[in-house]
């Protein structure tokens, strides 16, 4: 290790110390003197001389390092145990700011100066947003902090434990596999839930259609619909309608792009002119609508049984998948994933990313995926018929019409087969 490194390393210590404390300072600034532990300088001193802790850990000094960390941590604690002059218990985000300071510090001093300064921007940001993080955690109900629990168990306390390899029959399921997709799915869907509950209240209908679309456009469909055929004027439904459908055509090719990149470039120039029609008719009903609040969201998507569900389906998709590919080819699998996709496009595109780049052809798939769009179109195109009648049908033309375009582009696509 030369010089340079090793200065590099005290170096990041000390902004970690320095950045953290910029933030702590300016936070305490309306303190009496005298009843401030750390500063600026204080902070910048502890990441510093916990950088050359970590470095004398570097060079096998193990004694040095842990003294140096120790005496770090316990001045801290002697000087944040005896604040004079506060009559109330004082707040502990602070010691424990410091405590972080230590540890990022000797991350740094340790040889991972590139860690360290990652981790000291996101405690310096979590610091700094302390209005916008209370503000988010009082908008949340008892149905949000749950979700939250079980989204948690779904990506955290399930996926780590799953073995990585082919099993089951005709080696179709790889476990680890099947749940990261699981774990990606209710990820976009607890997002979009997410945002809808902060923004969407706040922005009427066009905010819920737009985040709630990303998540899931046949609840948004049917809400809208719904409000649309009660009520005696409309608002923004058929926009909103609209644009739900068309933020679907975006989430399908997100999906492909990180599912199954092979087939992305086929699949967005197919989806392309569609996706121009809807969302220009989306926004033409947009301008053309008067403003009005915002609906009723769709409930929270994220639920460990229909998860289970979810990848009990999708692992029975794969098998099927394997099975066509070796009896039918590739043709057999392009039938396979429009009937699967015909329920749930989703599970089409997953089961299409655990296929090898050998059983379809890209253009061939990319096909396959977009008839499962138009099917999925002709439901909402019926929901909305169902729930709103004729005050309905700027909605259904403007969906109508992106699927005509859709089943040209495919029908184009054929002929280059």
């Amino acid at each position: 290790m030369n010089w340079y490194w090793q200065g590099l390393c005290a170096a990041t210590a000390l902004a970690c110390g320095l950045l953290i404390g910029i933030e702590r300072g300016f936070d305490l600034r309306g303190l009496k003197a005298g009843t401030r532990v750390a500063g600026v300088r204080t902070f910048t001193l502890v990441g510093l001389a916990s950088g050359l802790a970590g470095l004398a850990g570097q060079f096998g000094q193990n004694f040095a390092a842990g003294a140096l960390v120790a005496g770090c941590v316990a001045v801290l604690t002697v000087g944040y145990a005896h604040r004079p002059g506060l009559k109330r218990r004082p707040d502990a985000t602070t010691p424990v700011a410091a405590l972080a300071t230590v540890g990022l510090g000797f991350v740094a001093g340790f040889g991972e100066p590139g860690l360290a300064i990652a981790g000291a921007t996101i405690v310096t940001l979590l610091l700094a947003l302390k209005t916008e993080v209370h503000g988010f955690v009082d908008k949340l109900d008892e149905d949000d902090v749950k979700a939250l629990a079980r989204y948690a168990v779904i990506a955290g306390a399930v996926l780590p434990f799953l073995p990585n390899g082919h099993y089951g029959p005709l080696g179709a399921w790889n476990p680890q596999r099947l749940w990261l997709v699981v774990v990606l799915v209710t990820g976009f869907s607890f997002l979009g839930y997410v945002a809808n509950r902060i923004f969407g209240e706040r922005h009427g209908t066009i905010a819920t259609a737009l985040i709630g679309g990303a998540y899931s456009s046949t609840a948004v469909t049917q809400s809208l619909a719904q409000r649309l055929g009660s009520e005696l004027e409309g608002g923004a439904e058929n926009a909103g309608i609209a644009l739900a459908t068309a933020v679907m055509y975006l989430r399908a090719v997100l999906l492909i792009g990180i599912l199954s990149t092979r087939v992305l470039l086929p699949f967005a120039i197919i989806l392309l002119p569609a996706t121009i029609v809807a969302w220009g008719a989306g926004l033409w009903l947009y301008r053309k609508a008067p403003k009005c609040d915002a609906p009723t969201s769709p409930g929270n998507p994220i639920a460990l049984l229909p998860a289970f569900g979810f990848v009990i389906f999708v692992a029975f998709a794969a098998v099927a998948a394997k099975w066509a590919a070796g009896r039918f080819g590739e043709h057999g699998i392009a039938v396979l994933l429009l009937i699967i996709g015909s329920t749930d496009i989703d599970t089409a595109i997953i089961t299409l990313g655990g296929l090898q780049p050998a059983a379809i052809s890209s253009l061939l798939a990319a096909m396959a995926i977009a008839g499962t769009i138009i099917v999925n179109m002709g439901v909402k195109i019926g929901i909305t018929l169902a729930y709103s009648g004729r005050r309905g049908l700027p909605a259904v033309v403007a969906m109508g019409t992106g699927v005509v375009v859709l089943a040209v582009t495919i029908g184009l696509a054929w002929t280059q087969l």
